[in-house]
């Protein structure tokens, strides 16, 4: 992750803390606080958060593995760095990850937006 991402990161870091011991992203109220995320919550979060962010195509949080390898090809990672850190152990699966997947919609419309500004206790419930 870049500096910016590192920086929007804290504060949730920060409210961590104050939850049960468990996953870094985690159900922050109710009974189950504190305990792993579920993945079919992680799918709908993630898809209502694209859609209000202006991305008009279906999407799986899954493509954000692409958008992250298509992010690095664009700035000049050799693709044995990309393979690296997405965990390929073989070359050609992370090439499928740079042909044939158009992330530039989404890709295009993050760089697009102003970082959220909402502070993390408001998004949180406090």
């Amino acid at each position: 992750m870049d500096d910016w991402a590192w920086e929007q990161l804290q504060p949730w870091e920060t409210a961590r803390l104050q939850l049960p011991v468990g996953p870094l992203f985690c159900v922050v109220t109710g009974p189950t606080r504190g305990r792993r995320w579920s993945l079919a919550a992680a799918r709908a979060q993630l898809r209502d958060t694209a859609a209000a962010a202006g991305v008009r195509r279906r999407f799986a949080p899954h493509q954000l593995r692409h958008a992250h390898a298509v992010e690095l090809a664009r700035e000049g990672v050799p693709l044995v760095v990309i393979q690296r850190q997405l965990g390929h152990s073989n070359l050609g699966i992370t090439s499928v990850y740079l042909q044939g997947i158009d992330n530039a919609e989404i890709i295009e419309t993050v760089h697009a937006r102003r970082a959220p500004m909402v502070p993390v206790h408001v998004a949180l419930g406090r």
